[in-house]
């Protein structure tokens, strides 16, 4: 778990993604958290967990110039299914999780960050589920997570204008739940994981686990079905442009195929 470090603040387990300052994502990364949530969920210590990154960003998203280079042959697709399945294993874990988004969390980002429970975040975070400015189907589970926390409008406005949400909104549509100044949002992550621990570690997790009862089932239907809808536009030339626009600051020009 080179690029994920584990410490802890008394009950509190704190898992810090290294990969600044954007903090991309990839099945290493993604398995590396995982891993760290397997640890803690082991630790009759830890009650709570904090998700965090060092850098600029929270998490910018996935390196998709990367999978412009294949053409969706079947390497492709496993490493697609292995991603999800990774991501399958952060929202099974016992433990209630607190991210601290100081900066961006687009694409692959919004979804880590939806994995978690709460989400403390500054006016300058900015929120976005931009795949389809990208020519590409929203993955990471973001189809079943984001309309739960925002409502079903609001995700379909997201997922297809791409809208950038900043911090204040943010919070205003409950995708943060707390906002503080930008040097804060750590500490108060910690600080909220904290209020957590203090009640009784088996009620809290039972509780939990009662008000996720299904998320794992729809989180896992919606992967599987993202990732079909994936295999389908990656070979396209509309991808293509998406990503090289994305790399170029430039608006995209699709042209539907």
């Amino acid at each position: 778990m080179s690029d994920v470090k584990i410490t802890r603040d008394g009950h509190v387990g704190i898992v810090e993604l290294q990969r600044g300052p954007n903090n991309f994502v990839d099945i290493a990364a993604i398995d590396a958290i995982a891993n760290a949530y397997d640890e803690l969920d082991a630790d009759t210590d830890c009650r709570a967990v904090v998700l965090c990154s060092e850098g600029k960003h929270f998490c910018a998203g996935a390196n998709l110039a990367e999978r412009v280079k294949d053409d969706g042959d079947s390497i492709t697709q496993e490493a697609g299914r292995h991603l999800y399945q990774e991501a399958h294993r952060l929202v099974s874990n016992a433990k209630p999780v607190v991210a601290a988004i100081q900066g961006a969390a687009v694409g692959a980002g919004i979804g880590l960050a939806l994995t978690a429970d709460f989400r403390v975040g500054c006016p300058e975070s900015r929120l976005s589920a931009n795949f389809a400015r990208q020519a590409y189907h929203p993955g990471f589970g973001t189809t079943f997570t984001l309309p739960r926390v925002v409502g079903q409008q609001k995700a379909a406005w997201m997922f297809m204008s791409g809208e950038r949400v900043p911090g204040e909104e943010a919070r205003e549509i409950g995708l943060l739940d707390r906002i503080v100044d930008q040097d804060l949002v750590r500490q108060t992550a910690i600080e909220m994981a904290r209020e957590i621990a203090i009640s009784g570690p088996l009620a809290v997790q039972g509780v939990r686990k009662t008000l996720r009862m299904g998320f794992l089932d729809g989180f896992q239907r919606a992967t599987y079905t993202e990732h079909f809808e994936q295999s389908l536009v990656r070979p396209t030339e509309d991808f293509k442009e998406g990503v090289t626009a994305m790399n170029e600051r430039r608006t995209p020009v699709f042209k539907g195929y």
